[in-house]
């Protein structure tokens, strides 16, 4: 059976008040918040989730999702969950505040992110969809929009979508073939098919508002020709009541490897009825921003998985008795094993780094949005895919650890370890692969402008060297020495990459590599960070020599990747 949810409040209270070396949430909110107040939403929500969606997260996977007579029928508990998650003010919580939402700091969001992911993945995922649809309607929908649909979604009445993938519609959105043809009464007509539609089709509310990329009847090939629009699952009536049924169809749910809880659907649309969000041709920019806050959430997602992974791997290795250690008599709890221990630190310390990195790219975002400066937006979208694609990759590994941890029981279904390995899977496939994220990182985030971006996120970690430096200790020193290394290494494979301009094949073989790289870069940072935090304190707590532990565990151990991944991208492509 999984192990109780813990959630990592003590993590939060120290990332939001000293890690970055100033209470972020006071600056983001004036001083209305303050770091304690931001740990007291996290409180309150680890305490939700450990009572009402972790005991779901079981269920759903043994039970699935259910299409029956054409309705999407989800595990049992999951209606009252998602009821007592809206009566709480969770939805209204994410969506900002020119929404009708709250607006809680970005990185506020992104713990909360991580809470509702670890509890229960398969049920933050209607969240994390929602959420997004909520920021693309509110950058872009018009006033009568806003008022049918964004409120409800705002209110978590409804729940929304995100529509781009078709048969032969992956990757290439330039490829949709899905048609809107205009019916002359400011409603458009929607013909075609959607695949791969999370959350698509369910019964825990009563409304479903599909966000759906389409092809106007005049319009050019490719991405350029795209539109967006509104397709809610039952027509709204002009007094807001719910009305007929409109032609969106379930026609199919997949049957996964993971997240069985998470309907994952196949959509006809048949004349469906929808209504235009922004200009005609301008679909992508707007559905960009929903991709955009998903893109974000798989961070977050990647590490509520990894770290709930953890906890049920040291419980366990708490807890087995199995041989003894060099050294002591008696047989001992695995965890006392060398091996044990090494992976048990490999998880903590890089979920420790998915998790600071989480909350600095959006609390990036909000100073980026308050200060209107170009080079700190570009710095926020430069992580982007590094968060995605770092995070989600590495936490496939990191579950496996965890099942590796379990030894032959964590191939057993019974234990509940293998259920995070097969949900992590997915995440560096969906809101854009791997291969996606990096070919946006190198395209646009680093050879367009010759690797500036980079070279500023060098610059800061610069700082925290020289931080580490001054502070004189021995793991300041050791983490000094390592991300000087690092750095060295990474700015000498962002020359190399750089340098394939003229070579595009050159580039496109090695940027996961190099994306890899970045991440791998952009933890150690994170630790160096906590390390530089930690040397402030007057006394020395339980806590700081733990962090001081993992700092020196991810230097040794995780931070050399840098190196190797350098060699890769100098390599270029080889056929």
């Amino acid at each position: 059976m999984a192990a109780d949810y813990q959630p990592p409040t003590s993590d939060y209270a120290f990332l939001f008040g000293e890690a970055f070396g100033t209470d972020i949430i006071a600056r983001a909110t004036g001083g209305e918040l303050t770091a304690e107040d931001a740990t007291d939403v996290i409180a309150g929500a680890g305490e939700f989730a450990a009572s009402v969606l972790a005991p779901l997260e079981t269920v759903g996977d043994r039970e699935g999702a259910r299409l029956v007579d054409g309705q999407v029928h989800l595990p049992d508990g999951f209606a009252d969950a998602y009821r007592a998650f809206v009566e709480a003010g969770w939805v209204t919580a994410e969506a900002p505040a020119s929404a009708g939402g709250d607006g809680l700091p970005g990185a506020i969001r992104a713990g909360l992110g991580e809470i509702w992911n670890a509890s229960n993945a398969a049920f933050a995922l209607c969240w994390l969809l929602s959420a997004g649809q909520i920021h693309a309607l509110d950058a872009a929908a018009s006033d009568e929009l806003r008022e049918v649909y964004l409120s409800k979604l705002v209110s978590g009445e409804w729940t929304g979508t995100m529509n781009l993938t078709e048969p032969g519609a992956g990757t290439d959105l330039g490829a949709i073939r899905t048609i809107a043809t205009p019916r002359g009464d400011g409603s458009w007509s929607i013909k075609g098919q959607k695949i791969f539609i999370t959350w698509g089709d369910h019964d825990v509310a009563e409304n479903i508002v599909h966000l759906v990329l389409a092809r106007t009847p005049d319009a050019p090939e490719g991405a350029k020709g795209l539109s967006l629009f509104v397709a809610p699952k039952f027509l709204v009536n002009a007094d807001g009541s719910l009305g007929a049924r409109n032609g969106v169809e379930t026609v199919a749910i997949e049957h996964k490897l993971g997240i069985h809880g998470s309907p994952t659907c196949v959509l006809s649309y048949e004349d469906a009825t929808g209504y235009l969000v922004g200009e005609v041709r301008g679909g992508l920019a707007g559905m960009f921003v929903m991709m955009n806050s998903a893109r974000i959430g798989m961070g977050f997602q990647a590490t509520g998985i990894a770290d709930r992974a953890y906890q049920q791997a040291a419980a366990y290795a708490a807890e087995r008795i199995q041989g003894s250690v060099l050294g002591r008599d008696g047989v001992t709890p695995i965890a006392e094993h060398p091996d044990v221990r090494r992976l048990l630190l490999s998880i903590s310390s890089e979920v420790f780094a998915m998790r600071a990195l989480g909350v600095y790219v959006a609390d990036l975002f909000d100073r980026a949005e308050a200060s209107e400066d170009a080079a700190t937006l570009a710095l926020a979208e430069f992580f982007v895919p590094i968060l995605k694609g770092w995070a989600t990759e590495d936490a496939v590994v990191l579950t496996s650890e965890a099942i590796q941890v379990h030894g032959g029981m964590g191939f057993i279904e019974e234990t509940g370890a293998a259920q995070h390995y097969r949900d992590a899977r997915i995440m560096p496939i969906y809101e854009g692969t791997t291969a996606i994220q990096s070919n946006d990182l190198i395209g646009r985030k680093v050879i367009r402008n010759q690797g500036a971006t980079a070279e500023a996120l060098f610059a800061q970690i610069d700082e925290t060297i020289a931080a580490l430096r001054a502070d004189g200790g021995e793991v300041e020193a050791r983490t000094a020495d390592r991300l000087e290394r690092a750095v060295a290494s990474a700015r000498r494979a962002t020359v190399d990459l750089v340098g394939f301009a003229s070579s595009p094949r050159d580039a496109a073989a090695v940027s996961v590599p190099y994306l890899m790289l970045l991440g791998v870069l952009a933890g150690g940072w994170m630790h160096g960070l906590a390390v530089v935090a930690v040397a402030a304190h007057e006394d020395v707590q339980d806590a700081d020599v733990a962090r001081l532990t993992a700092a020196d565990f991810y230097g040794a151990h995780h931070l050399p990747r840098v190196h190797a991944l350098a060699e890769t991208v100098a390599s270029g492509e080889i056929a």
